[in-house]
């Protein structure tokens, strides 16, 4: 804001504009996101504004990380929230939710306050379906109306709170939870063509097929975001951002659970034990496809799966448990490592070996590459 404000007052003192404009434009710009960029330039950012102006760059630097400005403030709603939590009821948090947001989001427009303050709601849901509807532990073994009841809550209100603020992780959670609740209608409706309420724990590899439909849905809508921005310009992009991040864990739980054929979804160190090969190349395969579409979230949410993996590798073997839990960091480090160095090389190999029909369609592999 300090060079925002040399900027004006530079305007100010070549009679470009009048000292009164200069004091009004101040507040209007900063609140609209106007930063001031290399060079000089003065550049429109919002956080969640649907048309956004920055240009492209291969580091995907999510839209809610702007400064310690946003931190401190974040901290200052996180406290004040645990607090209220620990000393009034369950409805006196939701107003305190949504004052909070009504300045911080709508009025100032910070990001990460906004992100926190989602994340909140999102508590909120849960406890507020939880007091409600009991769903019980055998949830997938005898699909109730208490089950869908219970999901049915999180698309309502996290897509109200979308409809007013405009986050894009709201939107996000908002389609995941709705696909959730279209898997219990779809389990529920399996179920009672079958006549059994124990249809599932009978039928454990059905079960782990619609849990993977479900998950490649939840990923083809995040492409589908992607895939209209591809230059990361507008909040299509940050709404893809937090769905690839559940994404890429839904689809591997879901082979996890397609590869045990037990319906123990409890027991998922023990699956990852058996089928730890299938699951490494799993993870290779959602690495090429993060190459492919330009999401590091992608892969980096695929890695703790990893981690179990190879932790399970070693653990079949003949090593000490310090031994295999070192190495299994070690492991993981190198990749991490070797895929956040080489990320944009990689990306070009990838993406040479696509058709160039489907490689325009991506974000470019060049830094300040053109459409």
């Amino acid at each position: 804001m300090t060079e925002l404000r040399s900027i004006l007052d530079e305007a100010v003192r070549q009679e470009l504009i009048s000292p009164e404009a200069g004091g009004r434009l101040l507040p209007f710009l900063t609140e609209r996101g106007v930063a001031v960029i290399e060079g000089g330039v003065a550049e429109a950012q919002p956080a969640m504004e649907a048309e956004g102006q920055a240009s492209w760059s291969d580091t995907e630097t999510p839209r809610f990380v702007r400064g310690f400005h946003d931190v401190l403030i974040t901290i200052g709603v996180v406290v004040a929230l645990g607090g209220l939590w620990g000393l009034a009821a369950l409805y006196a948090v939701l107003p305190a939710i949504i004052v909070l947001s009504e300045i911080l989001v709508r009025r100032q427009r910070l990001a990460l306050p906004a992100v926190s303050l989602t994340i909140a709601l999102l508590c909120w849901t849960f406890l507020l379906m939880s007091f409600f509807f009991k769903p019980g532990t055998s949830v997938f073994n005898d699909i109730g109306a208490e089950a869908t009841q219970f999901v049915a809550g999180f698309p309502i209100i996290l897509g109200l709170y979308y409809a007013r603020y405009r986050v894009p992780l709201s939107l996000a959670l908002c389609i995941t939870s709705a696909l959730a609740l279209v898997l219990t209608l779809l389990l529920r409706l399996m179920q009672w063509a079958s006549g059994d309420p124990q249809f599932f724990a009978t039928h454990p590899l059905l079960l782990a097929v619609v849990f993977l439909v479900c998950a490649i849905g939840l990923f083809a809508t995040a492409l589908y975001f992607d895939l209209g921005d591809r230059l990361r310009r507008t909040t299509r992009s940050d709404i893809a951002f937090w769905l690839h991040l559940g994404a890429a864990p839904a689809l591997l739980f879901s082979i996890r659970l397609l590869m045990s054929f037990d319906g123990n979804l409890l027991d998922v160190a023990q699956a990852v034990s058996i089928k730890t090969p299938i699951i490494v190349i799993s993870v290779v395969v959602l690495i090429l496809i993060g190459l492919v579409i330009d999401r590091r979230a992608f892969v980096t949410s695929g890695l703790l799966s990893l981690g179990f993996a190879i932790y399970g590798i070693f653990r079949q073997g003949s090593a000490t448990v310090d031994t295999y839990i070192f190495t299994t960091l070690i492991v993981v480090g190198a990749i991490v490592l070797i895929i956040g160095t080489g990320w944009m090389p990689l990306r070009r190999i990838v993406l040479r070996a696509l058709p160039a029909a489907i490689s325009q369609r991506l974000p470019p592999a060049v830094l300040g590459a053109t459409p």
